[in-house]
């Protein structure tokens, strides 16, 4: 109970350490000592403080029934630490950069209480300290400065109820302009700063005092509908379905909306088509990605083809057997000779039936007739695989069309394109619409490309649905492979996928065939992790598997059969050992852990998808090394959001990546994402081992959906010029 809460009591001391501190939220519990060194434990928001910090506290004192009486803060400010010790705790907390405890005490005992006023207004003394150069001063200085400037923007933040961790986001996209930026239109943080939607950014106008009718709020609202939209896979969404979701979501009128809809059509953010006496609305963004691509597509094909090679000549080699060379049967046959008479080919086919056979033989010949050709995927876990399959290098679309670190632009365009006569691409049912537009922008116009993947795979992460509607066109060439040669009938993980695809329940064993496919019955989702524990200790033993080359494949993030879940207990079983950590809102990172980047950092290039290791963690520079590949890189604390562990993933993650072994957990708290093309597709990530864990009825309930909703994609009409 409260023993006084009609007013607020204020309290000044100096934060003297934290007993708990969560830096998502700014929820911190810690001891402040006040006059005479009496020590008080006080709880509440503390956001962006440290110890050694001078500050003043108002709030209430509350009895805590297990933890006694402690104030319980309700506004912190902060105020420069002025005594010795103050500035000693301050400075040795590691809050600024290129200070630890030890030159803290260096810096306080020489300058003593003008030590603060030298890093601002001299820093250059600063190399008076033994031990201090010039470059580390610049680091003292400018971390100091930087703290100074946040400190003021977080309390300005603080006071509309911005969490810490939403706060630093915010500050590093706008530094100085955040406040100034934020009063004038708080809607630019849902397309401007990463992680923050158009929610967040609604919660935090209102709080400044914007009205709900505000054409700002109206305008934001439905080009987040679009988003949301685009975020299922969609490009387009009917004006009726569109004007109906946004006055739900805005609780406004149609009338508003209808007029705010009109203005975004005039400012041409959104753009309306007619199609089949439907109105669709679609980003304007997107629009252009769809048609940019379908007029590149109509350039190639209609520009003059001179074929790179003769046609009996390359007829005459597909014939011939090569020593380690499998015979091509006859659509491989026709698929090559396409590719060497058309200018944009796609060829689809399901495991075993001879994709990779024919992009080895295709190679081999373009290399013997010196045409210059160039290897991709769409990530670098796919390159690596296409890579280890052919022999040649391959690499991913991202570092192909190369990274202008200035403008986080591809290098690559249509001002700069590719030096090569033949571009072909693996895995490309992972590429979205815009990566689509970029590597087409970059591919000269006398150049052939092929475009190879699985269309009964997932669809891209991102909008579109690409390579499907590629397929479906009627003037691209498309050859599809369906005959699954002998050597990959050896294996139940590859039938079992083919059975899936076409509706019919995995079977558990087969006549010749190698028993890497297996089914544990487990009706109760509570018992999940038992069982895949039981799996490392006996079934990777086995079968030689490492956990290196294991990964869980789950449908859905939440759950206690989800991502998170699993990783948090994945990362106790495999990787339990005390040692270097950190945390990042509710996850904790460690040495050795397993982690994916989430988003594509053109700085660090570094792309979504991409999987690492941590190799070390340092608290006096608040940095986190990550290893992708040959690559070391290297994150700031404020960064960790841009990963997250990866000892399990979703199966749209896992897309382009194989493994020796995969373990699928299959509940019918799934149900909504169940689908033959997600089972197909986890399944399909297993080179020598799957397990599926789970229900049965969970699986009947996948074959029984063909395929979820289609996406909403005009790219095939505007290909054939039907719209």
């Amino acid at each position: 109970m409260n023993e006084a809460q009609t007013a607020a009591i204020k309290i000044s001391g100096i934060i003297d350490r934290f007993i708990y501190h969560n830096q998502e939220n700014g929820y911190a519990v810690c001891v402040v000592t006040i006059e005479q060194k009496q020590s008080i434990t006080a709880a509440g928001i503390l956001p962006h403080t440290t110890t050694g910090q001078e500050v003043e506290l108002f709030g209430y004192w509350v009895m805590h029934k297990k933890f006694g009486r402690q104030f319980s803060i309700s506004q912190c400010i902060q105020k420069t630490p002025s005594s010795v010790t103050g500035l000693k705790k301050y400075l040795g907390s590691g809050l600024i950069k290129g200070i630890g405890k030890s030159y803290a005490e260096k810096l306080v005992d020489h300058f003593g209480e003008k030590i603060l006023q030298v890093i601002e207004e001299h820093p250059r003394r600063l190399q008076e300290v033994a031990g201090i150069g010039e470059k580390r001063a610049e680091l003292i200085t400018q971390s100091f400065l930087e703290h100074k400037e946040v400190a003021h923007i977080m309390v300005f933040l603080q006071g509309y109820g911005i969490s810490p961790a939403y706060a630093a986001k915010i500050y590093k996209q706008y530094r100085g302009r955040t406040i100034d930026i934020l009063k004038e239109n708080p809607y630019r943080l849902a397309d401007e700063v990463w992680g923050i939607g158009f929610k967040l950014a609604d919660e935090i106008a209102l709080k400044l005092g914007f009205q709900k009718d505000t054409p700002k709020r109206i305008c934001a609202g439905i080009i987040y509908v679009l988003q949301l939209q685009a975020q299922s896979g969609h490009s387009y969404t009917t004006r009726e379905e569109l004007v109906a979701k946004s006055t739900e979501l805005l609780e406004s009128t149609t009338d508003t909306v209808t007029a705010s809809l009109e203005d975004l059509l005039i400012q041409e953010r959104i753009k309306q088509i007619i199609f089949h006496d439907n109105h669709y609305c679609v980003l304007m963004t997107h629009y252009n990605a769809e048609r940019c691509v379908a007029q590149k597509l109509r350039d190639l094909l209609h520009y003059q083809h001179v074929t790179p090679a003769d046609s009996a000549n390359i007829y005459s080699k597909l014939l011939i057997q090569n020593p380690g060379e499998i015979a091509l049967n006859e659509d491989q046959q026709r698929g090559i000779m396409t590719i060497f008479q058309q200018k944009v080919t796609v060829i689809t086919g399901g495991p075993g039936t001879g994709k990779t056979t024919l992009i080895r033989k295709l190679l081999s010949i373009l290399e013997e007739e010196k045409i210059s050709y160039k290897l991709a995927a769409p990530t670098g876990r796919a390159a690596k695989r296409i890579t280890e399959q052919t022999g040649r290098f391959a690499t991913t679309l991202h570092r192909l069309l190369e990274i202008d670190p200035q403008t986080f632009s591809f290098v690559h365009n249509e001002s700069n394109a590719l030096k090569l006569r033949m571009l072909i691409v693996d895995e490309s049912s992972m590429i979205d619409i815009f990566l689509a537009n970029s590597l087409l922008k970059a591919l000269p116009m006398h150049a052939s490309v092929v475009f190879l993947g699985d269309i009964d795979q997932l669809p891209s992460v991102g909008p579109g649905n690409f390579l499907a509607d590629c397929l479906a066109s009627k003037t691209i060439a498309r050859i599809r492979l369906t005959h699954i040669f002998r050597q990959a009938q050896n294996s139940l993980i590859t039938l079992n996928a083919h059975r899936i695809i076409t509706g019919q329940p995995p079977i558990k064993s087969s006549p010749e065939t190698r028993n890497d496919f297996i089914f544990i019955n487990e009706a109760d989702p509570e018992n999940l992790f038992n069982q895949i524990t039981h799996c490392y200790k006996t079934y990777f033993k086995t079968y030689g598997i490492t956990q290196e080359n294991s990964v869980i494949l789950t449908p859905m993030n939440r759950g206690i059969a989800g991502n998170f879940t699993l990783n948090h207990n994945l990362q106790e079983f495999l990787n339990g050992a005390p040692g270097k950590s950190v945390s990042q809102g509710n996850t904790t990172f460690k040495v050795q852990d397993r982690v994916m980047q989430i988003r594509n950092n053109y700085e660090k290039l570094v792309f979504n998808g991409d999987c690492g290791t941590i190799e070390d963690i340092d608290h006096q520079e608040e940095t986190v090394t990550v290893i992708f590949g040959d690559k070391q890189i290297p994150y700031g604390f404020d960064e960790l959001h841009e990963l997250i562990l990866a000892y399990s993933m979703t199966i749209h993650k896992s897309q382009g990546s194989e493994y020796d072994a995969v373990i699928i957990p299959l509940f019918m708290q799934h149900y909504m994402l169940l689908a033959r093309n997600l089972l197909y597709t986890a399944i399909t990530r297993a080179k020598k081992l799957c397990i599926i864990i789970g229900q049965p009825k969970a699986v009947h309930c996948a074959l029984a959906q063909a395929r979820k909703t289609q996406r909403v994609t005009f790219l095939t009409h505007y290909i054939d010029g039907t719209l």
